[in-house]
């Protein structure tokens, strides 16, 4: 009984409490009630009672006129009642009317000259002073409401704006631990000191060691920037305050200044705590002098610079940050003693890809003669995020299969659909299929006469997914940081490879626009290469920048006219000889192409190891361009194309 009493007391006390701070919602809600009442009222209240003949039966229904009916039948008008622009009476013949008017002496005199009987009502109904008055007791009312908050206790108004605006703070301790982030152990190693501080903090003041105030986490997408701080805390076993930077951005200036404190307040009173900020740079862009527009975000990012900067060495507070534009942050924010340490997530290698893989491998059933090392191959450029999301979806597909575990299959399809897209369902023409077969045989043809150079062909296959008729896959056997000048070219022919076999198989005036993907990836490739990686001896060593300001493409930077007619003649001419050579490799071996184009046709999906039995025997010898030092590129993992 006394459970049910306590129970009682805490619902009626919150009831309470939800009452006091919605009041002034309340009453804002009641005037705005009040007001639709009254112009509803207005409306209907206003029109005439129905009227009654002294025989018992009711007037006839008034007719409506406008108001050029009433200045043409002046002379046929009796009486007319006028209230506002509404007018109302009867006709010579006994007719009612109603009529819109506008109020003009001369054409009233006018009627009443033509023998009518006029009438005008200048008198107030209660439903026009309640029109009149409320907008100005609400008026008053907000001005009451805005400055009740003074008269509290510290914080005034920005303590009513922030009750009114709750920030959205997670809070509690975390279970996540280091064991849960793989694939990241530099990173890891980094933030080691931090949780030793915390745990340890008495070795760090002995020696008069200062730890870093804030840590700044940087990096793409998905990489496990927030994962990373939770587990922080949680190897720590500190309380957790997690927030994000939109949430301290709102309508009411100052209100994020308000939220800043609130959140400071919050860690202080919890510390040695970790204060997780994501997305920071919604709050710590850049400050500029002409950003009058962005008055109540700076003064926000003062109040943050303030707060970071305001508290002393051994509160443990640790401040970190997370954004994927650390290069729009502002330098006070970045200076030490706020961030003093910049933690960079790059993308796993391969490495740390089977790491990941091996970790989220043990959440789901994956069967055993999946092979986890070819899958951490063949996703370069993944996330742990995309890995996690690879795993899932192929765990999906298995149940839709009705498995009950995941299979190689189910990995393949799931790798499929997030490079390219789900399966597409197309009724193609006979002849579009063959071209597509002949395309992705081009492609894969020239792979295998360059497999010494670029990394091994995985599959070829010409189901439609996306926007690509077909695909030629290929499967790194290790991570590259860079490429070499033969490296560069090989990959070009192979892009070009597809529009070459359409040419040689079905005529020049044949080729259709399905190698779109492959020359624009075959052009940025060139003009990476000459532009920027120095590999081209007719442009030199020169750095030349294609920059892009606003969106609207511009001359090429550090460049003269003459120098962007080089550097585009250069790309053309890298081009032109990446697509004689594959037309060279291609017309040579003919029938090895239509064999594998067939089998295209009549398979529709061919691994590496089965293109590569059909293509045996028949290869030619071809010349490999001479090796340069290495350049600063990732190699190609794909050749996508429409057709």
């Amino acid at each position: 009984m006394e459970n049910k009493n306590q129970k009682a007391v805490k619902n009626n006390s919150q009831k309470n409490k939800f009452i006091r701070r919605g009041d002034g919602s309340n009453i804002f809600l009641i005037i705005f009630a009040a007001l639709f009442v009254a112009m509803i009222a207005r409306t209907f209240i206003g029109g005439p009672a129905p009227q009654f003949l002294p025989d018992g039966t009711p007037t006839p229904q008034p007719i409506e006129m406008s108001f050029s009916d009433v200045l043409r039948r002046a002379s046929d008008i009796k009486t007319m009642d006028i209230r506002g622009n509404d007018a109302t009476g009867t006709l010579n013949d006994g007719t009612p009317y109603t009529a819109t008017i506008t109020y003009d002496p001369e054409m009233l005199g006018q009627i009443a000259d033509a023998g009518a009987t006029i009438s005008i009502d200048t008198s107030k109904t209660w439903v026009d002073y309640l029109g009149t008055w409320v907008p100005i007791l609400m008026g008053l009312f907000f001005i009451w409401w805005i400055f009740r908050g003074f008269k509290g206790a510290a914080g005034g108004i920005g303590r009513s704006l922030t009750q009114q605006n709750p920030t959205k703070i997670t809070t509690g301790k975390t279970k996540t631990t280091f064991n849960d982030v793989a694939g990241i152990d530099s990173e890891k190693q980094e933030l080691m000191e931090i949780v030793d501080f915390l745990k340890n903090k008495e070795k760090f003041q002995a020696l008069g060691a200062r730890v870093p105030r804030g840590v700044l986490l940087s990096g793409e997408p998905g990489t496990g920037k927030t994962l990373l701080a939770r587990a922080i805390a949680g190897e720590a076993n500190v309380p957790f305050f997690a927030a994000s930077g939109s949430d301290f951005s709102g309508i009411i200036v100052g209100l994020g200044v308000a939220k800043i404190k609130e959140i400071f307040d919050l860690a202080k009173r919890n510390a040695p705590c970790i204060l997780f900020i994501d997305e920071i740079d919604a709050i710590g862009q850049r400050r500029s002098t002409h950003s009058y527009n962005d008055q109540d975000r700076e003064q926000t990012l003062n109040q943050l610079l303030i707060e970071m900067d305001g508290f002393s060495n051994d509160t443990g507070i640790i401040v970190i940050g997370a954004t994927n534009r650390s290069d729009m942050l502002d330098p006070a924010l970045l200076r030490p003693g706020r961030f003093d340490r910049q933690v960079y997530i790059e993308l796993p290698d391969l490495a740390g890809r089977r790491e990941i893989l091996d970790l989220y491998a043990k959440k789901v059933k994956v069967a055993h003669d999946v092979n986890l090392q070819d899958l951490a191959r063949g996703t370069t450029g993944f996330s742990g995020a995309d890995l996690e999301n690879l795993l899932n979806e192929a765990a999906l597909l298995a149940v839709r299969n009705g498995r009950t575990e995941i299979a190689p299959a189910d990995i393949e399809e799931a790798r499929d659909k997030i490079l390219m897209g789900p399966r597409k369902v197309r009724k193609m023409r006979p002849e579009d299929i063959k071209l597509t077969a002949y395309h992705e045989a081009g492609h894969a043809f020239v792979s295998v006469m360059y497999s010494d150079i670029t990394d091994p062909i995985h599959k070829a296959t010409i189901i439609p997914r996306g926007r690509a008729l077909g695909m030629v896959q290929h499967l790194p056997i290790d991570d590259k940081v860079s490429m070499t000048i033969a490296e560069v070219r090989a990959n070009l022919a192979i892009a070009l490879a597809g529009r070459s076999a359409e040419e040689i198989f079905f005529g020049a005036d044949k080729i259709t626009t399905g190698a779109e993907s492959d020359i624009a990836m075959a052009t940025r490739l060139a003009r990476y290469s000459i532009t920027t990686a120095g590999l081209s001896e007719r442009v030199g060593l020169a750095a030349i920048n294609q920059v892009n300001n606003f969106g609207n493409r511009t001359a090429l930077e550090n460049a003269s006219e003459k120098t962007a007619e080089l550097v585009d003649a250069e790309v053309r001419a890298w081009l032109d000889a990446a697509h004689a050579n594959a037309t060279h490799l291609l017309a040579q071996n003919k029938e090895t192409v239509r064999r594998l184009a067939e089998e295209l046709l009549a398979r529709e999906t061919l691994t590496g190891d089965e293109i590569k039995a059909i293509v045996t025997g028949h290869r030619t010898q071809k010349k490999t361009a001479k090796t340069t030092p290495k350049t600063k590129t990732a190699a190609t993992k794909n050749v996508k194309s429409k057709k």
